[in-house]
């Protein structure tokens, strides 16, 4: 059983401890000054720690009240939300994702349209960084994740299907002085680096060791859209995913100038927590999630396939405790 103060308390100190006085503290509540010293005063016997410094009519907040009131103030904020969005009426249901960067910009976000078009009573809210998020705060309901991190105790890895990575370029290197039209030809012309990526130009020339590189030089970029952004510029030659360059690839912004056929890798992966697997959000999302990515193994050309490690398949880690 929860050991809980009672709400009124509760209200009555987070009033007094925000506005500083109990005089305005029981104006809002609509109840009496003494009601509300009362109410404070069994809340500090129940937690066994005095919340405020009292002289004459002026309260101050002590220092176990001042830590006290910014918890229990972040807590009436959220069932503040809870209550709110319980109110919204028939779209009762949110979604929120965390997504890396690049696939947010360059895959998700060109067709989450459909997603919604198809489940009109779910509300998307999508978070999109590299930042380490934690699934088991509540705040999250699912995260896309690039290449392998720890898995967290209760969630759910399932990797996306293999993803062919290609030199790609602006079609006008594809022409001039030194056209781009086999490996070799990358000696004449600036490589774009994508720093984070788990197959790099370094990589590439161990598959390739006859090809002299300038591996010291290009732009470096600590996100994969930008590295297309200036391949599509023209700044150079950049190393990416074909799920990422889709649109460029449509559009003919950018070219595989030594075909569409490469290393193939699972660089993402959809992370969920085991006991929400079931929950109908979770299931729509995954189901529409994974057949926007079917088409992606027929579409690839053959090629070796590479496998970071811990992203074989579907993982389960064990619950907690």
């Amino acid at each position: 059983m929860r050991k809980l103060p009672t709400l009124k308390a509760v209200r009555a100190f987070e009033a007094a401890s925000r506005l500083g006085s109990i005089q305005q503290a029981a104006d809002e509540l609509r109840v009496t000054p003494s009601a509300v010293s009362h109410q404070i005063r069994f809340l500090e016997e129940e937690i066994g720690a005095r919340l405020f410094h009292r002289a004459h009519r002026s309260i101050i907040l002590t220092d176990v009240g001042r830590r006290y009131a910014t918890e229990i103030g972040r807590a009436l904020s959220q069932i503040e939300d809870a209550t709110r969005n319980v109110r919204r009426g028939e779209r009762s249901d949110i979604l929120s994702i965390h997504v890396v960067p690049s696939l947010a910009t360059q895959w998700l976000m060109p067709r989450i349209s459909r997603f919604s078009e198809i489940n009109a009573e779910i509300d998307l809210r999508l978070h999109a960084s590299n930042n380490t998020i934690d699934l088991n705060s509540g705040t999250l309901d699912l995260a896309i994740q690039y290449g392998t991190a720890l898995q967290q105790s209760g969630t759910v890895v399932e990797p996306f299907p293999n993803e062919t990575i290609v030199a790609l370029c602006s079609p006008r290197f594809l022409e001039g002085a030194h056209p781009l039209r086999e490996p070799a030809d990358l000696v004449h012309h600036q490589l774009i680096h994508s720093e984070v990526n788990l197959f790099g130009w370094p990589e590439w020339q161990k598959r390739h060791p006859g090809v002299r590189l300038n591996l010291d030089r290009g732009p470096r970029f600590d996100r994969s859209f930008m590295s297309i952004s200036a391949a599509v510029d023209g700044r150079g030659v950049c190393l990416e995913s074909l799920l990422l360059v889709e649109r460029e690839i449509k559009s003919g912004s950018l070219v595989a100038p030594f075909g569409m056929e490469g290393p193939q890798m699972i660089c993402h992966s959809l992370v969920y927590l085991k006991a929400s697997e079931q929950l109908p959000k979770i299931t729509s999302f995954r189901h529409w999630l994974f057949s926007e990515l079917g088409n992606l193994n027929r579409s690839a050309g053959p090629g070796d396939t590479i496998r970071p490690p811990r992203a074989l398949s579907r993982l389960t880690s064990p619950n907690p405790g």
